[in-house]
C-alpha cells in the first residue's frame, strides 16, 4: 500500500480550515490502495519520511517564509533522506497575509535539492479561505493521493 505523508504547520484557524480540506480530498472513500498519514512539522522524523511514497505540505507564509515548524522539519530529516526520495511526488498548501511568494520558493527550493516532484498547482491562499478555496485544497489532497494509487 502506498503511504501519503502530510507534514503541516496550522496554528491559525484558517490553515486548520485548508488542513482539514487537504486531508479530506486525500481520504476520499474513491482513493484506494492509499494510506494517509499526517504529522505536524514539529514531530515528524526522517523514518516516516523515507517511509512515504509522496507528501503534502502545509504551513503558514510567515514574513515572507514557511514557518520555522516546517524549516525544521526538513532541516531534520534533508541529509538522512536525501538520497532515498527522490521523484516523489509533492504538493504544498499555504496561508499568508502578505508575500507569500518567498514561502513558496524557499518550498520549492528545499523540495527541488531533494529531487522531489510538483505533482499538483500550490494552493495559496490569504484571508479567510473561501468555499472555492477550501475545494482547491480538498482537490490537492484528493490529486496527490490519486496520483499514489497502484
Amino acid at each position: 500500500m502506498a503511504r501519503l505523508l502530510i507534514v503541516h504547520h496550522t496554528p491559525s484557524p484558517h490553515c486548520q480550515e485548508m488542513f482539514e480540506a487537504v486531508l479530506a480530498g486525500a481520504t476520499d472513500p474513491e482513493i484506494e490502495g492509499v494510506e494517509v498519514v499526517r504529522r505536524a512539522a514539529l514531530s515528524v522524523s526522517p523514518a516516516e519520511m523515507l517511509d512515504a511514497d509522496g507528501y503534502l505540505l502545509g504551513t503558514p507564509a510567515n514574513l515572507g517564509y514557511m514557518s520555522g515548524a516546517l524549516k525544521h522539519a526538513f532541516d531534520t530529516c534533508y541529509y538522512p533522506i536525501l538520497d532515498s526520495t527522490k521523484g516523489r511526488p509533492y504538493g504544498l498548501f499555504m496561508h499568508g497575509n502578505v508575500g507569500t511568494e518567498g514561502a513558496e520558493k524557499s518550498v520549492h527550493s528545499i523540495a527541488g535539492g531533494l529531487g522531489w516532484v510538483k505533482a499538483a498547482a500550490d494552493v495559496v491562499i490569504s484571508g479567510k479561505p473561501t468555499k472555492e478555496q477550501l475545494e482547491a485544497c480538498w482537490e490537492l489532497g484528493a490529486t496527490v493521493a490519486a496520483g499514489l494509487m497502484e
